[in-house]
């Protein structure tokens, strides 16, 4: 980070932005452990989500100076334009989501069955997954607490609750974290992404699409097509803007696609 660090100063760049910069590289690589296209579009699509368009545009901007640094000119970042696309992009349909689950349960791959389905049954980030603990599955939700001293309550709904109780129970478990590597410690986020991957290409999927946020989307848009109410959308994600929540409003663009084909006849 030092010589980063030198590397901005020579750019004759303010402290204020050299600080961001240096901010935004140490959280990319606290997800990730590789500076790769894949982790900087999925971080790129986290980013989207949390913060406004200014702010993400500011981030990208740092991880393309980094880009230069390492000379990956290639690994370089669109910036967003604050007018948002008609159509989602990369996001997991209703049936490859249920193939996933069903070959995990099937493969007797019940960690990473679970991981999905708390994923998509809950609209949890990453970041707040890998907090969930086993005595969550007493209260039936978890509160997530924000620096602002704002709550955030993710509800567990009751099919997955008996679901994962009795796997809990399998592994004669009772309390601790809910998912744990092979040397019992909380899984990591770095973890969860990769191991998405992985899965996705053993089973031949797009790997474009099964990543953690994917599946956030997933449970807003299944959400929205069986309960319109943005606003309480919106609270469950814990976004700050309604107008953030906007976006599952849209399609994809296969979605789009399907519509018109269905219905343009003439």
């Amino acid at each position: 980070m030092k010589d980063f660090e030198s590397f901005l100063v020579n750019h004759n760049l303010s402290k204020n932005t050299i600080e961001s910069y240096k901010y935004t590289i140490k959280h990319f690589f606290s997800i990730f452990t590789a500076f790769s296209k894949n982790n900087l579009l999925e971080y790129k699509s986290f980013l989207i989500d949390q913060y406004k368009p200014k702010t993400v545009n500011l981030r990208i901007q740092a991880l393309n100076k980094y880009s230069e640094f390492i000379s990956r000119s290639d690994l370089h970042l669109s910036t967003i334009k604050f007018q948002q696309k008609t159509f989602l992009e990369n996001v997991i349909s209703n049936s490859d989501y249920e193939f996933l689950k069903n070959q995990l349960k099937k493969d007797n791959n019940l960690k990473w069955h679970f991981v999905v389905r708390f994923l998509a049954a809950t609209g949890a980030r990453i970041s707040e997954l890998v907090q969930f603990k086993i005595e969550h599955l007493v209260t039936g939700y978890i509160d997530i607490y924000s620096k602002g001293g704002k709550i955030r309550r993710i509800y567990i709904p009751k099919s997955l609750l008996a679901d994962s109780r009795k796997w809990i129970s399998s592994q004669e478990r009772t309390s601790g974290y809910l998912f744990v590597n092979t040397r019992n410690n909380p899984i990591t986020t770095r973890g969860i992404a990769h191991q998405l991957r992985k899965i996705a290409s053993d089973y031949k999927m797009n790997v474009d699409v099964v990543h953690p946020h994917s599946f956030r989307h997933l449970f807003a848009k299944n959400f929205l097509d069986k309960y319109n109410d943005l606003a309480l959308l919106a609270d469950l994600l814990g976004h700050e803007s309604i107008e953030t929540t906007r976006i599952y409003l849209r399609r994809t663009s296969n979605e789009q696609r399907s519509i018109v084909d269905k219905i343009v006849k003439w």
